[in-house]
């Protein structure tokens, strides 16, 4: 074998391609796996090969393959770094909005809009029983959002918070149309209650 030019030790010719002369290489390894003196020599063989590539690649003979030139571009290729998402933004929605079903739905919809219309049809009882299904309303809402995470003070908190936004975006808007002749058939108090109805709902339906 020692008598042999490299291309014979591999065996393969000058004509052949780096693929062709990489997978005699690796042939050689999987026959003489146990030979070091021989797998040395294949080694010896390979590196002149190359060698002798790059120099007729200097010459402008042949064009050495970018495997060859650049090895170090392979690597960089086949290692890919993990990009690790940190969106705390998302997160924090997640851990806030609930995907409710059909059944968490129902519930607060019916007991919800039927307090609205009770609170719309008791225009003529002067309002006095607004403040009892405002306060029904608020009850159910602490149950509903108790009920999905067992936190009571939070959803004290929670509807709370709903309740007064309710009353205060419902008077507001109220005024704005009572204002501009737009609410004729609700008093502001009714239609105030039917917006914190609506808060109530939203709030026991798609909070956590």
């Amino acid at each position: 074998m020692s008598e042999q030019n490299p291309y014979e030790q591999l065996g393969v010719t000058e004509n052949s391609s780096f693929e062709e002369i990489q997978a005699a290489k690796k042939r050689l390894y999987e026959q003489h796996g146990n030979d070091s003196a021989v797998l040395e020599k294949v080694e010896i063989a390979y590196d002149s090969i190359i060698m002798d590539r790059l120099r007729l690649r200097q010459e402008g003979k042949i064009k050495v393959p970018e495997k060859i030139r650049f090895p170090e571009r392979n690597i960089e290729k086949t290692v890919k770094v993990p990009q690790i998402v940190n969106d705390k933004s998302a997160v924090w929605l997640q851990e806030l909005i609930d995907t409710p079903s059909q059944a968490d739905i129902l519930w607060p919809s019916g007991i919800f809009l039927t307090l609205s219309a009770i609170a719309v049809l008791s225009q003529n009882a002067g309002g006095s029983i607004l403040p009892l299904l405002m306060a029904l309303g608020f009850i159910a809402n602490i149950y509903f959002l108790n009920r999905k995470e067992g936190r009571s003070g939070r959803a004290f908190l929670i509807s709370f918070i709903a309740l007064f936004v309710g009353i205060a975006l419902g008077t507001g808007l109220a005024n704005l149309l009572l204002g501009q002749g737009g609410v004729t058939v609700l008093g502001g108090d009714q239609f105030a209650s039917a917006v914190t109805f609506c808060l109530f709902w939203l709030v026991s339906c798609f909070l956590r």
